[in-house]
């Protein structure tokens, strides 16, 4: 019987978490083995990294919203293992309806996305380079969008400098999300919609 819950549990969503009125919102790529394991967001390596970077920026894991871009983890076996495989944008479209159900209902001021392919869902532009964006504060469709590496892409850099720049940048993005919960974005038609 527990070979069958194993089984049952392999395919599952994985839901956002956080205040149902969270100011900031973390939005990352899909959840990984651990997550798709446990049903929780940010639960696995990547989110205890993350904890971290929550501690190092001085925010409260509490307070903020988190998901994913999308919804499923994508795998493919690697003998006993179940490896990351990095989401089509096909599949970014196909879940970023229930993206927009949690935008609309948490209503933060600040979306941090969480590397490329978070980025790329919340701008709706499978385009967006995630180097040209890092770091950086943008206003897209009222909110203000903060863009830094995913704690995994840490995890998975080979030497410590790059690791300690990339935590850092991790850090002061998620500084600047919180100072920009202070400034009103501009409106889109004021750009000339974005």
């Amino acid at each position: 019987m527990p070979a069958l819950r194993a089984v049952a549990v392999r395919y599952q969503a994985v839901p956002g978490a956080g205040p149902k009125k969270a100011p900031i919102m973390l939005v990352g790529e899909q959840p990984g083995d651990q997550e798709d394991l446990a049903g929780e967001a940010f639960v696995g390596p990547a989110g205890k990294l993350l904890d971290r970077v929550f501690e190092a920026a001085q925010l409260e894991r509490r307070t903020i919203y988190l998901t994913n871009a999308v919804k499923h983890f994508k795998w493919e076996p690697r003998g006993k293992r179940r490896l990351h495989k990095t989401p089509a944008q096909r599949e970014v479209e196909a879940c970023h309806y229930w993206l927009e159900k949690e935008l609309a209902a948490v209503k933060p001021k600040v979306i941090v996305a969480l590397g490329a392919t978070a980025l790329k869902s919340v701008l709706r532009d499978g385009k967006a380079k995630l180097g040209d964006m890092l770091g950086k504060a943008i206003e897209h469709e009222g909110r203000w969008v903060v863009t830094v590496y995913h704690p995994s892409y840490i995890l998975r850099v080979p030497d410590e400098e790059t690791r300690h720049q990339a935590f850092n940048v991790m850090v002061e993005g998620l500084k600047l999300a919180q100072q920009l919960l202070e400034r009103q974005p501009e409106e889109p038609a004021a750009q000339g919609g974005s």
